[in-house]
C-alpha cells in the first residue's frame, strides 16, 4: 500500500514538473503579428526594439513586452468650445488619423510609454488645439468656413504631435453643434440672405434685358442711318452724273411734266394743242 502511494506521489510530482515546464515554455513564447512591432523590457529597462513580426522567446517573470500597432490609428474626440464672439459650440466631433514615427520611437517609448500615447499625448493635444483654434473664429465663420477650420486644426496638430513622434495624416470634423437658439438665428439669416441674393439676381437680369433692348434699338437705328446714308449717296452720285450730261435739264423737265401740252402759246390760242389734250 505504501509502495502504491509512493509511486502515485512520484507520478504526481512528475506531472506537476511537466506542467510547470509547459507553462514556462508557453510564457517564454511571444508572437508579434503583421503590422505590429514588439518592444521588450528586461528588469524594467528597455532591452530590445523594434522586434519584427514573428515568434520570439523571452524569460518569464524577467522580461516584459509591449506590442505596438504600427498601422494607422484613429482617435475620436467630442468636446465643447467657445467662439471668438462668445457663442457656445455645444459639441464638436472630430477624428484624428495618426501613425508612429519610427525614427522617434525610442524617445516616445522612454518619455511617454507606448501604452500611454493616446492618453497622455494624442488626447490632450487634440483637445487643446481644437479649443484654441475654435476660439479664434466667430460662430458664423465656423459655419461658413468649416473646411478652413479643419485644415487649420490639422496643421497645428501635426506640428504639435510631430515633435513627440506622432505623424498626423488627417483630421476630419464630423459635426459642429451650436445652441438651438443660435442655429435658428443663423438659419433665418441665411434664408434672408438667399432671398436678398435672389432679388438682386432678378434685378440684374431685368437690367441686362433692358440693356439688350437698348443695344438692339440702337443697332436698328444705326442700320437705318447707314441705309439712308447709302440712299443719299446714291442719289448724289446720280445727280452728279446727270449734271454732266447735256440732256440733264431735259430730264428734269420730263420728271416735272404732267403729260399735258400747253393750250396757250404766245398771245393766241392754239386749237391744235387744245385738241391734242382732249
Amino acid at each position: 500500500m505504501k509502495e502504491f502511494f509512493k509511486k502515485t506521489f512520484s507520478l504526481a510530482k512528475f506531472g506537476i514538473v511537466i506542467l510547470i515546464v509547459l507553462v514556462f515554455i508557453a510564457m517564454s513564447i511571444k508572437t508579434v503579428k503583421e503590422g505590429r512591432i514588439g518592444i521588450q523590457y528586461r528588469l524594467g529597462k528597455l532591452y530590445r526594439y523594434p522586434i519584427q513580426p514573428g515568434v520570439h522567446f523571452s524569460i518569464p517573470l524577467i522580461d516584459y513586452w509591449d506590442i505596438l500597432d504600427m498601422r494607422e490609428q484613429v482617435y475620436q474626440i467630442n468636446t465643447s468650445a467657445y467662439t471668438k464672439d462668445t457663442q457656445t459650440v455645444e459639441r464638436i466631433s472630430l477624428k484624428v488619423n495618426y501613425q508612429y514615427d519610427m525614427s522617434k520611437l525610442e524617445k516616445l517609448v522612454k518619455d511617454i510609454g507606448v501604452v500611454y500615447v493616446r492618453e497622455k499625448l494624442v488626447a490632450p493635444q487634440t483637445l487643446s488645439v481644437t479649443k484654441n483654434i475654435v476660439g479664434k473664429y466667430k460662430a458664423e465663420e465656423l459655419i461658413a468656413g468649416r473646411g478652413e477650420l479643419q485644415e487649420t486644426i490639422e496643421d497645428e496638430l501635426r506640428k504639435s504631435l510631430n515633435i513627440s513622434g506622432i505623424l498626423v495624416s488627417a483630421v476630419n470634423i464630423e459635426e459642429i453643434d451650436f445652441e438651438d437658439s443660435f442655429e435658428q438665428t443663423i438659419r433665418e439669416k441665411v434664408a434672408a440672405e438667399q432671398e436678398a441674393l435672389k432679388v438682386k439676381n432678378q434685378t440684374i437680369k431685368i437690367e441686362e434685358e433692358a440693356n439688350q433692348q437698348v443695344i438692339a434699338a440702337k443697332g436698328k437705328a444705326d442700320a437705318k442711318k447707314i441705309e439712308a446714308d447709302a440712299n443719299a449717296y446714291e442719289i448724289q452720285k446720280i445727280q452728279e452724273q446727270l449734271s454732266k450730261s447735256p440732256e440733264y435739264n431735259e430730264y428734269i423737265k420730263m420728271q416735272k411734266w404732267d403729260g399735258k401740252l400747253p393750250e396757250i402759246v404766245g398771245d393766241s390760242i392754239n386749237p391744235f394743242v387744245g385738241w391734242a389734250n382732249k
